[in-house]
């Protein structure tokens, strides 16, 4: 498959970069989201790793995680 995205200017010049980085922010957000379920899986805390988190902290990450999957969803977008 072959796609061809054309851009005129140095003024779409933040254009391009966006649709060229798309992947870059897939990711990131997946590794925030890996990030935010290491905490709920595993019981780590976000500020010492070695620390157990505590019921706040996972109940904090476990909703952010919830919210970036709503989101994303709203742009039919998807982690997996």
């Amino acid at each position: 498959m072959k796609v061809k995205i054309e851009f005129d200017g140095v003024e779409e010049q933040d254009d391009v970069r966006t649709a060229l980085d798309g992947y870059k922010w897939k990711l990131a957000m997946g590794d925030l989201d890996q990030e935010l379920r290491r905490i709920v899986k595993y019981q780590n805390s976000i500020i010492n790793h070695n620390q157990t988190a505590s019921s706040e902290e996972m109940d904090t990450a476990d909703k952010i995680r919830e919210e970036i999957r709503n989101i994303l969803e709203g742009y039919s977008l998807n982690l997996d």
